[in-house]
């Protein structure tokens, strides 16, 4: 029998949620879509996999055992997909580098030039990833490198390489009370309202939420963005947002830019 990975995917995704709701959010599906792809996966095993009620899915018997067994297959999946790929890839002396609007900035443009120099008849890709894809696809195997923030999901199960560190910075809108400020107590932005990246990104998102130093507080989200410019643009008309310091080079929109200092 064979199955669709994809449908692997999105059993393993209700089954950790517990909700098709929010299932469906992580895997990029409408819910009836899910709710479809779960039917034809029991269809195809001939198993129930779970009991639905109005509090969420429950997994039965068999879906918990489907549930230990899933990830090790899909981890061997992905680990043969990625080597097959790479291999085709040094074959053509292609290079996939994805990147992050604003992770190596003004950086980027010089690894891209060391590569050639020292892979000549190499050919670099580049590929940009929007925010909510936090690794811009190295964590798929969708490329072989990339440009990238820290943290971000799946990262501990990659080779990791610091080119540099910047302090997080906060973007206010130019005529915030605090905006002429040249250092801001973090605990003075605790009831300002933030622009997040969205919620599937995880830790990626909780770091420049500053969710670690709000002493337990909950963070008030103004708005979801994926992408610098609707970022910018949000900060801009009244949400403030922790920001590395150097995207602030090039940008559009005209916020007022301040050091937040955390825990004093």
């Amino acid at each position: 029998m064979d199955v669709d990975t994809r449908l692997l995917r999105s059993f393993l995704a209700v089954a950790e949620d517990g909700s098709l709701t929010r299932a469906a959010e992580r895997v990029f599906v409408s819910q009836p879509a899910l709710t479809k792809q779960i039917r034809q996966l029991e269809t195809q095993l001939g198993v129930r996999l779970f009991d639905r009620s109005r509090t969420g899915m429950a997994l039965t018997d068999a879906g918990r055992a489907l549930a230990r067994r899933a990830p090790e297959v899909l981890a061997s999946w992905d680990e043969a997909l990625r080597a097959t790929q790479a291999t085709g890839r040094r074959a053509a002396r292609v290079l996939r580098v994805g990147f992050l609007a604003s992770a190596a900035n003004e950086a980027t443009q010089e690894i891209v030039a060391e590569f050639a120099r020292r892979r000549p008849g190499w050919r670099a890709e580049l590929r940009q990833a929007a925010w909510s894809n936090p690794s811009a696809g190295l964590a798929d195997g969708d490329v072989d490198a990339a440009l990238l923030r820290l943290p971000f999901p799946g990262q501990a199960a990659l080779r990791v390489e610091v080119l540099f560190s910047e302090a997080r910075w906060v973007a206010l809108p130019s005529g915030h009370p605090l905006a002429g400020r040249t250092g801001i107590a973090f605990r003075e932005l605790w009831d300002e309202p933030f622009v997040a990246a969205p919620e599937e990104t995880g830790a990626w998102r909780d770091h420049w939420l500053a969710a670690d130093e709000r002493e337990g507080r909950p963070v008030r989200v103004g708005a979801v963005t994926e992408q610098p410019d609707d970022w910018l643009s949000a900060i801009a008309n009244g949400y403030g947002s922790p920001w590395p310091r150097s995207p602030r080079r090039g940008s559009t929109p005209a916020p007022a830019w301040s050091t937040a200092r955390s825990r004093e």
